[in-house]
C-alpha cells in the first residue's frame, strides 16, 4: 500500500454539476484515513504555477463544511491548459518543486478527455495521478459527473421555451453542447419530448427534418381551436450535414488543446428550415387557412434558434451527479493508497471499485444509434428516414454494474 500524506485535488476543463460533490469526497475519505488534502486551484494553470504560489488550502473539516456539493461549477477553479504546450522546457521539473514545496504526495484530479490526456501525460512523467472522468459531454466511457446535471437543464430550458414557440406559432431551434457527440442533445432532447433531435452520430439530410416539421407543426396547428402550435427541435453543436461534415465557425480558431470551436448549428438549421418554407406552395396555403397570412408582412412560419449556451452547465447539481461525485471522489483514494496511478475510476458498485487505464478511458464514446429507431418508432426524429428497431430480448441473471 502507497504511503501518502498529502492529496492535490485539481479541477480542469469546463465547469459543469458534480464536481463540488469529488472535491468533498476525496477531501472527506481522505480526512477519515489521516490523510491531509489541498487545493490546487485554477486547474493545470495552478499546478504549473504551484511553485509561485505563497500557500495552498487545507481541506480541513472546517474549510470542506462550506463547500455546497448541490451547486455546480468547482470551489478550486478551472482552466484550459495543456501541460506538453507549456513553453518551458523544465515544466514538469517545475511541476515536481511545486508539489514538493507543499509535500503533495499524489494527486486527484477531475476532468473529461483533455483533462484525461495530461493525466496519463502526467503519469508517464513520475507524478502519480488518479482521474475521476468529468464531462457533461458524457463522452467518456461509462458515466461521467456533470452529465445528468446538464441533461436536465437542456430537458427544463426545451419545455419552458414551448410556451414561447406557442405564443408565437414559431419554429425553434435550440443548439446545446456536447462538442462531437450527440448524447446531452438526445438525451436532453428525449426528457423535454422535442418533436426533432439532431446529433453528429447521424448525419443530417434537412428535406427529411422539413417534411416532418410540416406535418406534425401544420398538423398541430390545423386542430388547435386558437390555431396555435410550436415545432422544436434540439440539435448538438457538433452537427454534421448530409456529406458527413461538422459545422465549425472558422473565425473562432482553436481552443488549448487544439480543437476548432464549433458554433453555428442552430443557424444553419434554421436556414435550411427557412429556405424550404419560402420555396413551398403549401406553405402559404396553410398560413390563409390558419389565419395567419398577411401578404408582403407574415408570409410564411418564423424559425428561430436559442443558445442556451453556458446556462445547461451552471447553477445547480443533481442528485445523480452529486452522488457520482461523492463516491467517485472518496474512490480515488483508495485507489491512490493501492498504488494505483494513471487509472481512472469507472464507478463504485457496492464493495466494488471499478476503474481502467486512463488512456483507455478518455477514447470517445458516441451515441449508439441502434438506439435512435426506439425513439423514432414513438414519433421522434432524427434527420434521416426512420429505420425499424431490430432488438433482441436478454434477460439479466447476474447481478450487473449499471450506470445513466
Amino acid at each position: 500500500m502507497a504511503s501518502i500524506k498529502r492529496i492535490g485535488i485539481i479541477t480542469s476543463g469546463g465547469d459543469c454539476g458534480g464536481l463540488n460533490a469529488v472535491i468533498k469526497g476525496v477531501a472527506r475519505e481522505a480526512y477519515a484515513l489521516g490523510i491531509e488534502s489541498v487545493v490546487i486551484p485554477n486547474g493545470y494553470a495552478g499546478l504549473y504555477n504551484l511553485v509561485e504560489l505563497p500557500e495552498v488550502v487545507f481541506l480541513n473539516a472546517e474549510r470542506v463544511s462550506r463547500i455546497e456539493a448541490s451547486l455546480a461549477g468547482s470551489e478550486a477553479g478551472h482552466s484550459r491548459v495543456k501541460i506538453s504546450k507549456i513553453k518551458d522546457e523544465k515544466k514538469y521539473d517545475r511541476i515536481k518543486d511545486g508539489l514538493r514545496k507543499f509535500g503533495i504526495d499524489a494527486l486527484v484530479i477531475s476532468g473529461g478527455d483533455d483533462t484525461g490526456s495530461v493525466v496519463v501525460d502526467l503519469t508517464s512523467n513520475g507524478i502519480p495521478c488518479i482521474h475521476v472522468p468529468k464531462t457533461m459531454d458524457l463522452a467518456l466511457q461509462p458515466y461521467s459527473v456533470g452529465g445528468d446535471s446538464s441533461i436536465n437543464r437542456i430537458a427544463v430550458f426545451t419545455r419552458e421555451l414551448k410556451t414561447t414557440g406557442l405564443s408565437h406559432n414559431r419554429v425553434l431551434v435550440i443548439e446545446v453542447f456536447g462538442r462531437y457527440v450527440g448524447h446531452t442533445a438526445m438525451r436532453g432532447g428525449i426528457g423535454a419530448e422535442a418533436d426533432c433531435i439532431l446529433i453528429p452520430e447521424i448525419p443530417v439530410d434537412f428535406d427529411v427534418v422539413y417534411s416532418h416539421m410540416k406535418t406534425t407543426y401544420f398538423g398541430r396547428v390545423m386542430r388547435s381551436d386558437v390555431k396555435a402550435g410550436t415545432y422544436i427541435i434540439v440539435v448538438a453543436e457538433g452537427l454534421k450535414n448530409a456529406n458527413g461534415e461538422m459545422l465549425y465557425d472558422e473565425s473562432a480558431g482553436v481552443d488549448a488543446f487544439g480543437h476548432k470551436k464549433l458554433a453555428g448549428a442552430g443557424k444553419f438549421v434554421r436556414q435550411q428550415l427557412e429556405k424550404r418554407l419560402k420555396t413551398a406552395p403549401e406553405v402559404v396555403e396553410f398560413m390563409k387557412k390558419t389565419g395567419l397570412y398577411a401578404p408582403g408582412v407574415y408570409e410564411t412560419p418564423e424559425v428561430r434558434e436559442v443558445m442556451p449556451g453556458h446556462l445547461v452547465r451552471c447553477g445547480g447539481s443533481s442528485a445523480f451527479d452529486v452522488t457520482f461525485g461523492y463516491k467517485t471522489g472518496a474512490a480515488a483514494v483508495f485507489l491512490l493508497l493501492e498504488g494505483k496511478a494513471g487509472v481512472t475510476v469507472v464507478n463504485v458498485d457496492g464493495d466494488h471499485i471499478y476503474y481502467e487505464d486512463t488512456s483507455a478511458a478518455i477514447q470517445r464514446r458516441e451515441v449508439d444509434i441502434k438506439e435512435i429507431a426506439l425513439y423514432e418508432s414513438l414519433g421522434t426524429c432524427f434527420g434521416r428516414k426512420p429505420e425499424k428497431y431490430a432488438h433482441s430480448f436478454i434477460e439479466v441473471k447476474d447481478r450487473i454494474v449499471r450506470h445513466l
